[in-house]
């Protein structure tokens, strides 16, 4: 019960049909358009940052009730396709809008968190979320604290399920962290900070010393 209010406090900044459709699909997933779901889901996630955060667990939510209602993953199905078609169009959002790429990137990390096959991240997302990561990476992205910042959540959420599933990426990735801090100019200090963290964070097995915790965590505060 718990568990469900949990569901339906994150879906009250929808209007009052979009609630009802998805407290129907948490419950009755065969009583609903889960093609429209899986979109309103999508949509409302690259607009707000808070949702994004959360929808991975509505999604699982939803998956399991559909399997175990009927067997089938038709929102699955719609949930990765439109993934796929903003994975594509990831430049094109970039350029238009820094919070929605943040938003879709913080979307689908938090997919591949929630989302398991045999309790296992699901193949298909690993490497557009590598891309992603890599992304975020870039020189360009590097220079600005909001895209950092992403970053680094993404990696202290998923950096060990992720690695798992490609060592060889994880590492590339963190010599283009490691090149970054050490080689580019015009990092701010904010940014230089949070990417020192990540790279001791997966260096000590990804966790963070309580010296380290204390060091970086008054840091920022400060």
């Amino acid at each position: 019960m718990e568990n469900s209010n949990k569901e339906e406090y994150k879906i009250q900044s929808f209007d009052a049909e979009t609630q009802q459709l998805l407290k129907t699909a948490l419950k009755e997933p065969g009583a609903v358009d889960l093609e429209k779901v899986a979109a309103v889901i999508v949509d409302q996630s690259l607009k707000d940052q808070v949702f994004s955060k959360e929808a991975g667990r509505i999604c699982f939510t939803i998956v399991q009730a559909e399997t175990k209602q009927s067997g089938s993953n038709v929102f699955r199905r719609s949930l990765l396709n439109r993934l796929q078609q903003e994975f594509k169009n990831r430049e094109e959002t970039r350029s238009r809008s820094l919070q929605e790429w943040v938003c879709y990137v913080t979307f689908i990390c938090n997919v591949f968190d929630y989302l398991k096959v045999n309790n296992m991240p699901m193949m298909v997302l690993v490497h557009p979320v590598y891309d992603c990561l890599f992304r975020l990476g870039q020189v360009d992205s590097l220079q600005n604290e909001e895209e950092v910042d992403c970053l680094v959540l993404q990696l202290h959420r998923i950096g060990d399920q992720l690695e798992k599933m490609d060592v060889q990426r994880m590492d590339d990735l963190f010599f283009v962290l490691r090149d970054g801090f050490l080689l580019q100019e015009g990092l701010s200090s904010l940014a230089r900070l949070l990417l020192l963290e990540i790279l001791e964070f997966r260096a000590g097995g990804w966790r963070l010393s309580d010296t380290g915790q204390k060091y970086y965590y008054s840091e920022l505060t400060d």
